[in-house]
């Protein structure tokens, strides 16, 4: 099984990313389970038709940690793409992190991937700030590749480096490992030849480039990934030529 976290700034684009790389490896045969870890928890919403799935926070608050099945967290969309979504707590009470520390236990406590046994798991984690959960698919060992998503931009650079800054740290203990950046571009000017430039001190190379295109929103204006929304525009094949890439740069525990 291949274990990804891919990693990103707030808005930079690493769930559209994480939902088209998913759809992707599902066209190649492998059994996907997305699994969000952002406390919006819409990161599976492109798989699922646009419609928001219920989170396992959610769940535990409406259920009870006692009482919850896994049809209550575990979604199939698009192409049989597994999907979870950690969810957030309640809106100023609680920590976000620890969230995603109680939704992890939780899919381990019903044996969620004992159930759709996964060939890939890809965790998309949001990376402001590494700090408790948000850093558990990294120290939990739950990851054994980080991938950063990152734009040209001064900020998504910023914390791409502090991102790869604590996967090397955790490394260290023999935990997840630092793969690479994917620059989803914004067009700014000489952008290819800014994040060369940073990954000078971030370290690590530049993994794929994924052009900013309008097939983007038109597929997610319907709900969907690019992949499925637009299957031979040259922007899906971009995804797949990521995908690929990943796969190449990943093996199998």
């Amino acid at each position: 099984m291949r274990k990804i976290a891919i990693y990103g700034k707030g808005g930079i684009g690493k769930s559209t990313t994480t939902s088209n790389l998913a759809a992707a490896l599902s066209e190649m045969g492998y059994r996907v389970l997305q699994i969000g870890c952002d406390p919006k928890a819409d990161s599976t919403k492109n798989l699922t038709g646009g419609k928001r799935i219920q989170s396992v926070l959610d769940a535990i608050r409406e259920k009870g940690e006692t009482n919850i099945t896994t049809d209550d967290v575990l979604f199939q969309g698009y192409n049989g793409v597994w999907c979870v979504e950690a969810g957030g707590p309640t809106p100023g009470i609680g920590c976000a992190g620890r969230g995603i520390i109680t939704a992890f236990e939780m899919l381990e406590t019903l044996g969620a991937y004992d159930l759709c046994k996964p060939d890939i798991v890809l965790y998309d984690v949001l990376g402001d700030v590494v700090c408790g959960g948000f850093a558990m698919p990294i120290r939990g060992g739950f990851a054994k590749n980080v991938f950063i998503v990152t734009s040209g931009e001064m900020m998504a650079l910023y914390a791409a480096s502090n991102i790869a800054s604590a996967v090397n740290n955790f490394g260290k203990r023999g935990y997840a490992e630092y793969s690479g950046v994917i620059l989803n571009s914004r067009n700014i000017p000489d952008e290819v030849e800014h994040v060369k430039e940073a990954l000078k001190e971030i370290g690590g190379d530049i993994v794929s480039i994924v052009p900013r295109d309008s097939a983007v929103q038109v597929s997610e204006n319907q709900g969907m990934t690019v992949i499925e929304a637009l299957p031979e525009s040259e922007m899906a094949d971009c995804y797949r030529k990521l995908a690929k890439r990943i796969i190449e740069l990943t093996e199998e525990d």
